[in-house]
């Protein structure tokens, strides 16, 4: 008996979910990592079947039922779990046949790696994301100082000529200039510094919400989740505006190419607690998630999605998510992004701090 306690205290002690599924993949065993996992207890999962909490998985199931026919075992890693209520996780699962009293069992152990992924993650495409960002501010300048002598050498050639006929030839290398000029100020990014002051976040996204709110082009649900418990936030006021209208937009002209989705945005607040940011730690953040139900980011523009000039719109610039991300730099925040078939989700994060600390 002394055995069998210690035994179940160090299972429930394990950061890694452990569960035993009979043959019916029912779940007769589960830790507290597999109830944190699944967000119920014990009680509600006993006796359950595993598909009645997971919509889909990418873990192959026939081998599930290959490891308890055959006494096999096996280990997948990075696999992509999305539950029934919305959440979704990525976790190295394992696999292990177990015969107690004749009867065959699968144990089921599920690490979570998204948050240390995530991390190293977002680290690399920061990196690669400056980089980008030098690269093109470099190429804008070293393009914007010939192209002023253009537009010049343009100007004072029309004043030479005679005839109206080639002035119309001058005046479009002049007009072609300034399309030029406006474009490397776009990818330039926003040149102004931010002016701080203390503001009710849920105001600043208020004001987004009007904007799409009043747009005729569509008919786009706007559904409003705040956490009325957040402080004040030392921000730009303009500039979170700005970045959150870039991600809504984006959202509604990607829902507005699907005439066969009910399109719908969620826009959610809450409070998170010991947020890595770029290698630095805060005690206190704002979240704020923007959630739409199209069909998702494709993986191929997954790791580029904040570059300039990315997009999968006809018409679009890719400029919008870059100058997002940008202007939340300028806060010491970040944007996080997950998105799967029927979810998308854009994360800002903005550091809350103490009046006292700010003049």
């Amino acid at each position: 008996m002394k055995q069998a306690i210690s035994s179940n205290i160090l299972l429930d002690h394990l950061s890694t979910a452990v569960m035993v599924l009979d043959p019916d993949m029912c779940i007769q065993f589960a830790n507290h990592a597999a109830e944190a996992l699944f967000e119920r207890s014990l009680s509600l999962l006993m006796n359950c079947e595993i598909y009645q909490f997971i919509t889909s998985s990418s873990l192959d199931v026939g081998r599930l039922h290959q490891c308890r026919e055959f006494g096999e075992s096996f280990s997948d890693s990075e696999v992509n779990i999305l539950f029934l209520d919305g959440r979704h996780t990525q976790a190295d699962v394992s696999v292990t046949s177990v015969v107690e009293n004749q009867q065959k069992y699968l144990l089921l152990e599920i690490r979570q790696i998204e948050q240390q992924k995530k991390i190293t993650q977002e680290n690399h495409q920061w990196a690669q994301q400056q980089a980008a960002r030098e690269l093109v501010r470099g190429l804008a300048h070293e393009i914007k100082n010939p192209l002023g002598g253009i537009r010049g050498a343009a100007q004072l050639l029309s004043k030479e000529l005679n005839s109206n006929e080639l002035k119309e030839f001058t005046q479009v290398i002049i007009e072609q200039s300034d399309r030029l000029r406006n474009l490397v100020d776009r990818l330039l990014g926003p040149n102004v510094r931010p002016t701080f002051h203390w503001y009710n976040v849920h105001e600043v996204i208020e004001k987004v919400c009007t904007l799409v709110d009043l747009d005729p082009s569509h008919s786009i649900k706007i559904v409003r989740d705040y956490d009325p418990s957040i402080p004040d936030i030392y921000l730009d006021q303009d500039m979170i505006q700005q970045a959150t209208l870039n991600i809504v937009r984006n959202s509604v002209q990607v829902l507005m190419q699907y005439p066969d989705i009910e399109g719908e945005i969620q826009i959610v607040t809450r409070i998170e607690r010991r947020v890595i940011i770029h290698g630095a730690s805060f005690p206190l953040c704002v979240k704020i998630s923007i959630v739409d139900n199209g069909p998702g980011i494709p993986d191929e523009l997954k790791d580029t999605l904040f570059y300039p000039m990315v997009t999968t719109k006809k018409d679009g610039s890719g400029l919008g998510l870059s100058i997002s991300q940008t202007l939340i730099g300028h806060h010491r925040g970040k944007i996080d992004v997950g998105s799967w078939p029927g979810r998308t989700e854009f994360t800002l994060y903005l550091p809350i701090d103490r009046k006292e600390h700010q003049k």
